[in-house]
């Protein structure tokens, strides 16, 4: 897979990457005019020596996808989690069980499908798991109980897992610095767009068929972006930057990484600021439809502007930040954000300004999820930072972190019934308050030592 244009062809123009963005520093890399994009059997050599403005496009759509494979898998079925627990015969509390078990496959699939990449590359462990996830998708949509339904969904989880953690670890072996920053902020544009759909579709859907035909949509999703990967994902890390050792060699390095305080006070920032929203994806479908009595599609609208929200500071972060302010203080804004709404939401839950209605309520989770924007892609951008070359390892312990928090945040919000949204609040302001306390205490982002090791942001 060939490399964006002034991420590494042009390294006058973007100052603030490391040697790694300079081939005279680095004769691995090398500059070449536009050429056509390799074949899926390209090494790492041909991917560098191209930097068409079509390619960078192609990257772009295609780890869009994959990284769009979580909240679509997630967010089309939040609309039917109510018709459910009716369908099952099952508590709201074990239906929710069935969005930690996914959360749960995909925090411990990425820790082992990371360090696979890292050794056999990364195209034949991402084509494994999305033929596996398809398998389990199409499970999920004939599962008669709740437990097997489970079962399914952390299948489903696991595998999906290689989507998200290559999609990162690709990224890594193409962008360093600012221009990863960039990137990352432009890739939430693209996978933004599953969150906005993705309940607004599965709203649509309940209109024809009951929740099991939301997961047959999603099979045909997963067949499509298989399909497509086959295609046209070309290998990005080359055989001679592999990793020749076995499971010593990978806890070595996943050893080395935990050991960087910094790289595992940005991870655990992530994770935590990844719970607040995740306590939001899990409980807002009964927040807002069965305590403030909104319908399947009223909370499917809401739900995508709120996705809308993230994506446009997504981009704002991308275009307007990035290069002009720190990457520490743009996140550290926005860790300030979020506990500010998370306080809001707890004081409105707790009946602090008397009986309010839907719209204060979805003003605040507006303003929370918008916050993520700048957060979430930062933390990540900085963590990556830290190290190159451990990518798949480094986005395995990211994304492991994040998934596994949140989804021991995702039961607790259940925890007082489906009459109350004061669980949400709490543990969306304990998940904010403990990340900013991660940043502050671990990061140090006042020295800027974190920023010097990472190239100069």
């Amino acid at each position: 897979m060939p490399e964006g244009g002034a991420s590494i062809s042009n390294p006058a123009a973007n100052p603030a990457t490391n040697s790694t963005a300079n081939p005279a520093a680095n004769p691995g890399v090398s500059r070449a005019p536009e050429t056509a994009v390799p074949g899926p059997r390209a090494d790492g050599a041909a991917l560098r020596a191209t930097a068409g403005r079509r390619t960078s496009l192609l990257v772009t759509l295609v780890l869009g996808g994959l990284t769009a494979t979580p909240p679509l898998a997630m967010d089309m079925y939040l609309p039917a989690l109510p018709a459910v627990t009716q369908s099952l015969h099952a508590p709201a509390a074990t239906v929710q069980l069935t969005l930690t078990a996914c959360l749960a496959g995909m925090a411990f699939g990425q820790l082992v499908v990371g360090p696979m990449s890292d050794r056999w590359g990364r195209r034949r462990p991402l084509l494994v798991g999305l033929v596996v996830y398809v398998v389990a998708t199409a499970l999920c949509a004939f599962a008669p109980t709740v437990e097997l339904l489970v079962a399914f969904r952390l299948a489903q989880g696991l595998a999906g897992a290689a989507g998200i953690v290559i999609a990162r670890a690709v990224a890594r072996d193409l962008y360093d610095g600012v221009a990863m920053a960039r990137f990352f902020s432009t890739l939430m544009l693209i996978s933004g767009v599953a969150p906005i759909v993705a309940p607004l579709i599965g709203g649509q859907i309940l209109r024809v068929t009951d929740w099991r035909g939301v997961f047959v949509v999603l099979t045909g999703v997963g067949v499509l972006l298989t399909a497509v990967v086959w295609a046209r994902l070309p290998e990005t890390l080359a055989p001679a930057d592999r990793h020749d050792g076995g499971v010593g060699e990978t806890l070595g390095s996943m050893r080395r990484l935990l050991a960087d305080r910094v790289f595992t006070g940005y991870t655990l920032t992530g994770g935590f600021a990844f719970a607040s929203l995740f306590a939001y994806v899990a409980a807002s479908p009964f927040v807002i439809q069965e305590i403030y009595g909104a319908s399947p599609q009223t909370f499917s609208l809401l739900f995508g502007l709120n996705s809308i929200g993230l994506v446009v500071m997504g981009q704002i972060n991308g275009k307007v930040l990035v290069g002009r302010v720190r990457l520490d203080k743009a996140t550290g804004l926005g860790l300030a954000v979020v506990v500010v709404a998370a306080v809001a939401l707890l004081l409105m839950s707790l009946g602090t300004f008397g009986e309010v209605g839907l719209v204060p309520v979805a003003a605040a989770l507006f303003v929370l999820m918008s916050a993520m924007g700048i957060t979430l892609p930062n933390t990540q951008t900085l963590a990556l930072m830290r190290t190159r070359h451990a990518a798949g390892s480094a986005s395995a312990l990211l994304g492991t972190t994040s998934f596994l928090i949140g989804a021991i945040a995702s039961p607790l919000v259940g925890i007082a019934g489906e009459d109350t949204a004061v669980p949400m609040a709490v543990v969306q302001l304990v998940a904010a308050l403990v990340a900013l306390a991660c940043f502050l205490g671990m990061c140090r982002p006042w020295s800027g030592s974190a920023g010097a090791k990472g190239g100069g942001v």
